[in-house]
């Protein structure tokens, strides 16, 4: 099958994206040693301590959220029927941003396990409420209230966060990390029961593929094929919300992933969405790996938050799908 073809090469594509990511950096490392390396994790040696200590960790970091991002931005765009949408409409990035602060000033929160669950949680709650709001007194979902709700608890987190920040101007630092997005100095043992939810969760993506297809051939197909799209809408928020929040805690706000990989997979392996997630969890993974790769080499000795290299990538392509009217193709 051609998709099948598209998908296998998007899988080397991703190998080809690990293996660079684990050999460029301050100091390059020739990909035969970074092979020999990954083989003999024990042995001796320099490269041996860059790769498994330092730029191991950070690689397995940027393949679980460039992967959640991409999926939530897909099963955001298919619930809400907004090409336009992204993991931020859930006022996901706010609400984590505003956890944090309140952690560091008001609790004294300083260990970075902390300030994982704080921000998971933050936006766990944000994207709840924005659900909540968004489907309050309504029949079916609303894609529209979705928009305004999520734009309301941005808006309102954002207003929280900056109230907190003004009071307490010592939690600054902290919040500019979260804000720029990094993978740097991440605590791969701290992070595990995250990764746990982002595979569970990736994993329960996948499986309600065809679901999905269903959903989105309009309200009234689904439910005269039996289909209880309360149930299923319910579940895919949950999805979201455990993907991206996931993804906002372990890295902070990496913007333009959700939005830029799913049309990019869309439009370059399939409409369905069975072979869509699939594809935009690996497209997802590699894009963010090299975009984190570029933001080490980019100013050596120093290193740019890959945040910012995701949206001077992001942004052009944002405004041309503007320009068409947020249309798919």
């Amino acid at each position: 099958m051609r998709e099948g073809v598209k998908l296998l090469g998007l899988l080397l594509g991703l190998l080809s994206s690990v293996l660079l990511s684990l050999a460029a950096g301050a100091n390059w490392i020739a990909p035969a040693q970074v092979l020999d390396v990954l083989i003999h994790p024990d042995a001796l040696g320099l490269s041996h301590e860059w790769v498994v200590t330092t730029r191991l960790s950070r690689t397995l970091m940027a393949l679980a959220v460039g992967s959640s991002l991409a999926v939530a931005g897909a099963l955001m765009q298919a619930l809400t029927r907004n090409p336009l949408a992204s993991p931020g409409l859930f006022g996901i990035n706010a609400g984590a941003t505003f956890a944090i602060i309140l952690g560091t000033s008001v609790f004294a929160l300083s260990a970075p396990q902390q300030w994982l669950w704080c921000a998971f949680l933050g936006a766990a709650v944000a994207g709840s409420l924005v659900w909540i709001i968004g489907n309050r007194g309504q029949g079916s979902l609303n894609p529209l209230r979705i928009v305004l709700a999520g734009a309301a608890m941005t808006a309102l987190f954002s207003a929280f966060s900056q109230a907190l920040l003004v009071v307490n101007q010592e939690g600054l630092d902290t919040v500019l990390f979260w804000l720029a997005g990094s993978l740097s100095e991440r605590d791969l043992g701290l992070a595990t029961p995250l990764l746990v939810v982002v595979l569970v969760a990736m994993a329960g993506a996948l499986l309600m593929a065809g679901q999905v297809n269903v959903l989105n051939a309009g309200e009234a197909i689904a439910t005269g094929l039996g289909q209880r799209t309360g149930l299923i809408r319910l579940l895919l928020g949950v999805l979201i919300i455990c993907l991206a929040g996931s993804a906002v805690a372990l890295a902070g706000s990496i913007g333009f992933i959700g939005l830029l990989v799913p049309h990019m997979v869309r439009k370059g392996l399939s409409v369905d969405h069975r072979w869509l997630l699939s594809g935009c969890a690996l497209a997802g993974a590699m894009l963010l790996l090299l975009a984190d790769t570029l933001a080490r080499v980019v100013i050596l000795p120093q290193e740019v938050p890959v945040g910012v290299m995701t949206a001077l990538f992001g942004a052009p392509f944002f405004i041309a799908l503007a320009r068409r009217g947020g249309r798919y193709e």
